[in-house]
């Protein structure tokens, strides 16, 4: 599955290490990482999840601030939930996330998750040139501007790739 246990351990991990550079709660942002995909199954899971994680840590006896703070992480982490990450640790959680779409493991979770929700190449290629070619302009911190350089590279020259090997069996 693309949106996982591993997917949000690398997705923990990739935050940590963006905070350890560029200052944030860890505590907000290591609980942030590891909820942020809690409502996957919903339409808009970035708002649903925010709306379990705040009843799940209210029942755990976690400071209304803390909730506050992990909830907003978890409702502007997306990249279509229409939120603006207003608080820094938003803003790592954010670009945590969306770098788990780039590159080799991008490339790797966009073809599985086609083929859990049966689209074709076609849409997969939509999906690249819709969102995932975009990322990048989408970062907020300079050291996942830094991460996202090589990644974006990768994931342009897979598209440019794939593009030019579909034209040469159309001709």
């Amino acid at each position: 599955m693309t949106h996982d246990r591993d997917h949000s351990k690398r997705v923990k991990l990739l935050a940590l290490y963006i905070a350890e550079r560029e200052g944030g709660d860890p505590n907000v942002i290591e609980m942030a990482a590891d909820l942020h995909d809690i409502a996957r199954d919903h339409e808009n899971h970035a708002i649903e999840g925010a709306k379990i994680a705040e009843d799940l840590l209210r029942k755990k006896g976690y400071s209304e601030d803390f909730i506050r703070k992990v909830c907003h992480c978890i409702e502007a982490h997306s990249f279509s939930s229409g939120v603006e990450p207003k608080t820094l640790e938003a803003k790592i959680l954010s670009d945590a996330d969306k770098l788990d779409a780039m590159g080799a493991i991008g490339i790797a979770r966009a073809f599985m998750f086609a083929g859990e929700r049966g689209k074709s190449l076609e849409e997969v290629i939509t999906h690249f040139e819709e969102k995932l070619l975009k990322l990048k302009d989408f970062l907020y911190t300079e050291t996942a501007k830094k991460l996202a350089e090589e990644r974006h590279r990768f994931l342009e020259e897979f598209y440019r790739r794939l593009i030019n090997e579909i034209r040469e069996v159309s001709f």
